[in-house]
């Protein structure tokens, strides 16, 4: 196989053993290399051999916790940038906003259709570092926004908010 004809490497970290195999299978089924990890310890130690394009990552893990993933990956900053695409349950709007600030690039909700998480990755993929920061900024910026209005206290328990990828 010619490093053209590669299949984008995808790390799927989720400590639900069911939702991380129908994952598997759904992401490999769509022509990526895919490997998992239950805990955010075992990602940390994938990550530098596996070299994982895009990372789908579970907020919501014991020990280690999505959130201390991303601190980590920003910490680490891979060249290239390795982008993240938080997969979790939460639904809360400021959790949203606080996943984008880390440096994820995407935030889906779960349950979610695995075809959407397909069509996401390829999105996020095949964005060049620019438009994808512009769109980040123009997220980051809608959210906040929402989240002023909604200061008072338990009003963002179920907000959803997004924009589509294009």
């Amino acid at each position: 196989m010619s490093v053209q004809e590669r299949k984008p490497k995808i790390l799927i970290v989720e400590d639900d053993e069911a939702i991380l195999h129908v994952l598997s299978l759904f992401l490999s089924y769509a022509h990526f290399e895919v490997r998992g990890a239950r805990s955010g310890k075992e990602a940390m130690e994938l990550v530098p051999s596996f070299g994982p394009q895009l990372i789908v990552l579970d907020l919501n893990m014991r020990p280690i916790s999505g959130w201390e993933v991303l601190h980590w990956l920003r910490a680490n900053k891979f060249s290239p940038p390795i982008r993240v695409l938080v997969l979790t349950a939460s639904t809360r709007l400021s959790e949203q906003v606080r996943g984008l600030e880390e440096g994820a690039v995407d935030y889906l909700t779960k349950p979610t259709q695995p075809s959407v998480l397909v069509e996401r990755i390829r999105s996020i993929l095949a964005m060049s570092d620019e438009a994808l920061l512009s769109l980040l900024q123009k997220r980051l910026l809608q959210q906040r926004r929402v989240l002023e209005q909604l200061i008072q206290p338990g009003k963002d328990e179920k907000v959803n908010v997004s924009i589509k990828v294009h």
